[in-house]
């Protein structure tokens, strides 16, 4: 997994709508990047919906909220719309993303040792250099704890 200190290379990933972000185009913000293993599932809705609930005030705050996960463009629209969720999910298909931050890999799911998406957030800078790293976020008190960090 990435840590603290490390320049994140820069990537582009496309949202549920079809447009394309690269990181590069967040410079100059702090961007909060979170990986979640799949849409509209029982936890990952919990944390979306989390996140829903602080998006504001990370704003106020300068900080930009992209989700990864390796669901299809369609199902984010899906997810996003159903929820009205008011930030940027981002599909990594190929999960080349999510394995370069380490976001991919084997855990531990109910007792039994899987590969997956590891639940994990990254905090950068506005230079794009990591400055906190959330190894196991937990999906009910992720948002609360990334802004928590952020208001300092």
């Amino acid at each position: 997994m990435l840590e603290v200190g490390t320049k994140v290379k820069d990537f582009t990933l496309y949202d549920g709508f079809g447009k394309a972000h690269r990181l590069s185009d967040y410079l100059g913000k702090k961007v909060v990047i979170y990986f979640y293993p799949e849409d509209d599932s029982p936890g990952c809705t919990e944390q979306a919906c989390g996140f829903k609930v602080v998006n504001d005030e990370l704003k106020n705050h300068h900080a930009v909220l992209l989700g990864i996960s390796p669901d299809t463009i369609e199902s984010h629209q899906l997810f996003q719309t159903k929820y009205g969720l008011p930030f940027t999910l981002l599909s990594d298909v190929d999960k080349s993303v999510s394995i370069y931050f380490g976001a991919y890999g084997k855990k531990n799911l109910y007792g039994n040792i899987v590969e997956g998406i590891i639940r994990s957030t990254f905090i950068l800078d506005e230079n794009g250099v990591i400055e906190k790293v959330f190894k196991r976020a937990f999906a009910k008190s992720n948002a609360d704890s990334v802004l928590a960090y952020i208001k300092g």
